[in-house]
């Protein structure tokens, strides 16, 4: 049937499904394993979601459905590429994935400040967990430093310059 035929009100719209953490191209997807769990335990809640839908209305039924669907689709894709690094498997000398760094800035308006933060795959990372991205340039500058060792990133337009505090990997 030809779309001039079908009623304004019966066509509709696509559902927008937010993307998720953005991952560059080319760049494995690192998780620890916590964060893999997480990812498991997100597609068991959208499934239980997808599997409980109870509305009268068909079209709010079908854009639900879709809206979850879609998401559920985002996730296996990110769970399928996941590669699971263990903290305890990492030059525990060095900051690397998984790794709490605490550093202190040296330069720039915020000398002084002291940070901790953990490095974590992308779908991990939570600022208000202290979590940041691996592919996030204060990870990558803090990436491969010593304790005592002293990086640079530009920060707000400036150089600024922190010195490694300590490293601390949990355990897997």
């Amino acid at each position: 049937m030809s779309r001039g035929f079908v009623k304004e009100e019966d066509q509709e719209e696509p559902p927008f499904i937010p993307p998720r953490a953005a991952l560059p191209n080319g760049v494995i997807n690192y998780v620890t394993p916590a964060g893999y769990q997480d990812l498991i335990k997100e597609r068991e809640l959208l499934e239980s979601k997808l599997s409980g839908l109870k509305m009268e209305d068909g079209k709010e039924k079908r854009h639900a459905r879709a809206i979850l669907s879609g998401r559920r689709n985002l996730l296996n894709e990110r769970i399928t590429s996941a590669r699971i690094l263990k903290p305890s498997h990492q030059p525990q000398d060095e900051a690397r994935f998984g790794a709490k760094v605490k550093f202190v800035i040296l330069t720039g308006n915020q000398k002084g400040l002291i940070n901790e933060f953990q490095l974590v795959g992308v779908d991990e990372a939570d600022i208000k967990e202290h979590k940041i991205a691996f592919v996030a340039p204060i990870a990558r500058a803090l990436t491969g430093k010593k304790v005592g060792e002293i990086t640079e990133i530009t920060m707000a337009g400036e150089k600024q310059q922190m010195e490694i505090l300590s490293i601390f990997y949990s355990s897997d």
